[in-house]
């Protein structure tokens, strides 16, 4: 069996990403683990099972936004909780207990239940409908704050001071019955004494243990206990891939002793460098799995001596996805701004604003992951601030709403394009459908983006990088450049030249057939076989 630890944390918290459906989303739920298990989901090479550590109450609901609803997992708070529960099941807040002559408020994000002319509850939803939490009020005050399950139960339930400061928060049976008390001040844990022991569940066979205490200092520590338990019921040959977090390097540094391992690094999720705690992880690991060539390289600088064996392996594939910028009549130059330096923002600027002046085809997309409210202004009004120009910059926000459909429905004429907008774009559908109208990818952030330099050779546009990859061939599918001022002339090739961007479109998808999904299987399963034929997972399986 090969078992996936994954990272999916609220912040610093262990506790899913779940939001209210109106919020905007501020961080992609996509990264090398979510890939890694669709690999291995959609080829069915190997067994697989997800291990969650963290409290993941809709967990259902996130693998059906990632395309594997029906990915094996085991939950520790599953454990803990002793639900045996695994199907998604609706449930309907009218179903639940409400004092009489309670009245619902329909608003256009939430449903709020008054009890005799005062605010009593507020209830939100998720995104797939299902009510995930309930607020409830005591003289205008929050006093209580319900989790629901999206198995339909309560899940967990936290109480409020009079300072509406959380304070504690209960993990609850199905039945109902408080299991598990996290103090939040100080962040004891006690157990209830009236059942004092957690669920384990392997395939058929359940196995009811005891805690060793009845009052832990932290909740990592019930989580380890919890953890380790289910690991010690695994086989020999079963393999752990790990993704690397500080959230849980130290408990699983513990759990997975004398496991055999795989470590995941994914762009800049966890720093080895900053976190010395890993060397044991990388120290008694069968393999580190790293994202590019280039993070393989940095970590066999600084960690070599500790690595057995070690690849990279890209977290996304490629595919032959043409774009429909040809189909457009402005020529869209996508430039990610995330952690790009000021003064290459501003001499970059400069460089573009010249260029539209001699092309007045092309636009400048400003691209962020940042989900900020007001972030589409800020990054403009920085434009304007750098050409002085305001009247120039009038860009509008990448919102995709489709802004040019009349009321009437009636098609109208698209007006000019603003010479500078911004794309905000946080999870992969949303960049997937940016990156389609794109005629070029500018680059000029130290650290490129693996994302967008894959979608770049999927879609088949030239890539103009300041920092060399795997992903860009000089003079085939790219550019590096040497200099900020060498931009204008390398725009003109491809944006004022047919063929210098159709050849760099054929050399994308060239260079993309190293990268397809069959081949990321293959690496996958030339990392399992290093461990040997007794790790009964060998390829052809």
């Amino acid at each position: 069996m090969l078992y996936f630890i994954p990272a999916w944390y609220h912040q610093d918290q262990w506790c899913e990403n779940e939001q209210k459906w109106h919020v905007r989303r501020m961080h992609t739920e996509f990264d090398d683990t979510v890939k890694q298990i669709q690999l291995f989901h959609r080829s069915r090479s190997y067994p697989y099972q997800i291990l969650l550590p963290g409290y993941t109450p809709n967990f259902r609901h996130f693998l059906h936004r990632q395309g594997i609803f029906h990915a094996p997992y085991w939950s520790c708070f599953d454990a803990v909780q002793e639900i045996r529960r695994k199907k998604a099941v609706p449930l309907s807040f009218y179903n639940m207990k409400w004092p009489p002559y309670t009245e619902f408020i329909y608003t256009m994000f939430a449903v709020v239940a008054l009890h005799r002319g005062q605010k009593y509850a507020q209830i939100e939803f998720g995104e797939d409908g299902n009510p995930i939490q309930i607020d409830l009020y005591k003289k205008g005050g929050i006093c209580r704050r319900n989790l629901y399950d999206d198995r339909g139960f309560l899940s967990s339930t936290i109480l409020f001071q009079e300072d509406e400061k959380p304070f504690r928060q209960d993990y609850l049976m199905e039945n109902g019955m408080w299991k598990l008390r996290h103090f939040l001040e100080d962040g004891h844990v006690e157990i209830n004494p009236g059942c004092p022991e957690y669920l384990i569940m392997n395939g058929n066979a359940e196995e009811k243990r005891s805690f060793s205490r009845l009052v832990y200092d932290r909740l990592e520590q019930v989580i380890g206990e919890v953890f380790s338990s289910y690991v010690e019921l695994t086989k020999v040959q079963d393999l752990f891939c790990l993704a690397m977090h500080d959230r849980h390097t130290g408990l699983m540094r513990k759990a997975l002793k004398g496991k055999r391992t795989i470590l995941s690094f994914f762009e800049d999720r966890y720093s080895y460098e900053e976190h010395m705690e890993c060397l044991g992880l990388l120290e008694s690991a069968g393999y580190v799995v790293m994202d590019s060539r280039e993070s393989l390289k940095k970590i066999r600088q600084v960690m070599g001596g500790l690595i057995k064996k070690s690849k990279s392996i890209p977290p996304f594939d490629t595919r032959v996805d043409p774009g429909i910028s040809q189909q457009l009549e402005v020529q869209k130059i996508l430039v990610p701004v995330d952690s790009l330096e000021p003064e290459i923002f501003e001499r970059m600027v400069r460089v573009l604003n010249a260029y539209l002046g001699k092309n007045d085809k092309a636009v400048v997309c400003l691209f962020t992951r940042q989900a900020d409210y007001g972030r589409d202004r800020k990054l403009l009004d920085l434009v304007s601030g750098y050409l002085e120009t305001p009247d120039s910059v009038k860009g509008q926000s990448g919102q995709r709403t489709g802004a040019f459909v009349s009321e009437n429905a009636v098609d109208s004429p698209e007006p000019k394009a603003e010479r500078f907008q911004v794309e905000q774009c946080v999870d992969e559908l949303s960049v997937s459908r940016c990156m389609r109208e794109q005629r070029v990818l500018l680059e000029l952030r130290e650290q490129p983006e693996l994302y967008l330099q894959i979608m770049a050779i999927s879609v088949g546009i030239p890539q103009i990088v300041r920092t060399r990859t795997q992903f860009v061939r000089p003079g085939r599918n790219g550019v590096v450049l040497g200099n900020i001022n060498e931009l204008s002339g390398v725009l003109a090739h491809y944006l004022e030249s047919l063929k210098n961007w159709n050849d760099a479109m054929i050399a994308s998808y060239r260079i993309g057939k190293k990268y397809t999904t069959d081949v990321l299987v293959k690496q996958w399963k030339e990392v399992i076989d290093s461990f040997g034929e007794d790790s009964n997972l060998t390829a052809g399986q």
